[in-house]
């Protein structure tokens, strides 16, 4: 198959989340899975200072915005397998940023018509095209209601992804004429309208021939009022086309065996190398280096949606079993300045590195023993994953790719790969780490019968890819 990718983000060019994760590997496994694929993102000028030496010009073209005609140049190189095309124009991406632009509407409905109109030009038409968050949402719609007249794109299908339901690209009614070109005859019979705004995500919902999100559980709450930003209605009309698909991980980047970015390095069958992290850990982040104590780690937005205000508002209380918490993030300046306080009242048992460090992420998921992630919503979440295949036992609430991913320990059984807890309260979480705490210092068999279970467990992008190429088929 030919498949196309459409988005605003995409490693290791421009990433600022799990959307750029994915526009980074799953492209790459589906080629090795023998399809012809293709990615376009904007060209962005941090991508011209690090990878411009390696793209080749295609030259340009002009596309009509509204009422103007508008400047696209073309970009192209070629990166594990993958074709990677860019649109470039100064005016828009020369920003320093991908998104929080006074702009973002204009910037992206130009992408949009940009890509679009691309796909000709670099003789790549695919079987499918995918698009990913609202960014690229309105191109569905534009590919059926604006260029259905293009012989060649008739018979594409469109999938539409949703990574954050959270973030709908709402905008002034006006941008249909204004930007795209087009009538408002869609909007004005509802189709386009919601809340008495264009939504891209809605269009996007409606005219694609697929809507996917990134967990199954996911899927399932974005159909209720609590999870579904008020979109749960449209979600459940449109049921019958939505999926949900959970996320990989890089398992040739993210293996304890290999990576650069930790001292040690360890296997399922030799952890050694682990304790030994978790010693070089603690010294690099000033906490006592001491063996026996239980570490747990947190790598994270501070933010409400990652349930930190449970981590606040507990902290005192976990602070005083016998434990040491590190913490890498930033975020909300009441968090930051909580998370420093603990740090600075508790130096034997909290380090708080309100920052973002990728060294220091990587050593954290090898080096602590639990992994805690409280989140309010989660559609699907890469830590978790990550944590697991580096022997380090997540804590979690039991929502969206959580649930999905985090098996909880069974005393009876012994299986599991962590632990979840689904109330959302910080008495529960609390009394869930508890319960971690226990196992780990009081049965260290089970403890590392739980390792071996997540470390083992295949998050690869090579089995994820083919959850997609099956949904693809069903298309074409």
């Amino acid at each position: 198959m030919k498949v196309l990718f459409v988005a605003a983000e995409g490693a290791p060019f421009a990433k600022t989340g799990g959307l750029g994760d994915v526009i980074g590997a799953l492209p790459k496994s589906l080629v090795k899975d023998g399809n012809e694929v293709a990615v376009i993102l904007p060209y962005y000028n941090m991508i011209a200072a690090k990878f411009g030496d390696q793209m080749e010009d295609l030259g340009y073209f002009y596309t009509k915005l509204g009422w103007r005609w508008q400047y696209v140049g073309m970009k192209k190189t070629t990166h594990e397998g993958v074709d990677f095309y860019f649109v470039d124009n100064e005016q828009y991406f020369n920003r320093g940023a991908v998104y929080g632009e006074w702009d973002d509407g204009e910037r992206f409905a130009y992408f949009q018509l940009a890509a679009l109109e691309m796909m000709e030009k670099i003789d790549f038409v695919p079987d499918v095209l995918h698009v990913h968050d609202y960014h690229t949402g309105m191109i569905p719609f534009l590919l059926k209601e604006k260029y259905h007249w293009i012989k060649a794109y008739k018979d594409i299908k469109t999938v539409f992804t949703i990574h954050n339901i959270e973030f709908q690209g709402q905008f002034d009614s006006g941008m249909l004429g204004d930007l795209f070109g087009v009538g408002y005859e869609r909007y004005e019979d509802g189709t386009l309208r919601w809340n008495n705004c264009l939504n891209w995500m809605k269009a996007a919902v409606l005219y694609a021939d697929r809507v996917t999100t990134v967990s199954p559980s996911y899927a399932e709450e974005i159909k209720t009022p609590e999870f579904g930003k008020g979109l749960d209605q449209i979600m459940r009309m449109e049921s019958g086309k939505l999926s949900g698909i959970v996320n990989g991980i890089d398992t040739d980047l993210l293996d304890p065996e290999t990576d650069t970015h930790i001292p040690y390095h360890f296997s399922v069958k030799d952890l050694s190398g682990k304790a030994k992290d978790k010693a070089a850990l603690q010294e690099r982040v000033g906490l006592p280096v001491r063996k026996d104590v239980p570490l747990i780690g947190m790598v994270s937005r501070l933010t409400d949606q990652k349930g930190f205000d449970l981590v606040v508002n507990e902290l005192h209380n976990i602070l005083q079993h016998d434990v040491q918490v590190v913490l890498l993030g930033t975020g909300y300046g009441d968090y930051e300045h909580s998370f420093s306080w603990f740090g600075q009242a508790y130096p034997q048992k909290m380090s708080a590195n309100i920052t973002f460090n990728l060294e220091l992420a990587q050593q954290i998921y090898a080096g602590c023993d639990i992994f805690l992630m409280p989140s309010a919503f989660e559609p699907c979440g890469l830590s978790q994953m990550m944590s697991m295949r580096y022997g380090t036992l997540p804590v979690v609430s039991e929502v969206g790719g959580l649930r999905d991913t985090v098996e909880p320990y069974n005393a009876v059984t012994g299986e599991g790969t962590g632990f979840s807890f689904g109330n959302f309260s910080g008495y529960w979480m609390v009394q869930t780490l508890e319960k971690a705490l226990d196992l780990y210092e009081d049965d260290p068999k089970a403890w590392r019968k739980l390792q071996d279970n997540a470390m083992t467990r295949d998050f690869s992008w090579d089995t994820a890819s083919l959850a997609y190429v099956d949904l693809y088929k069903q298309l074409v």
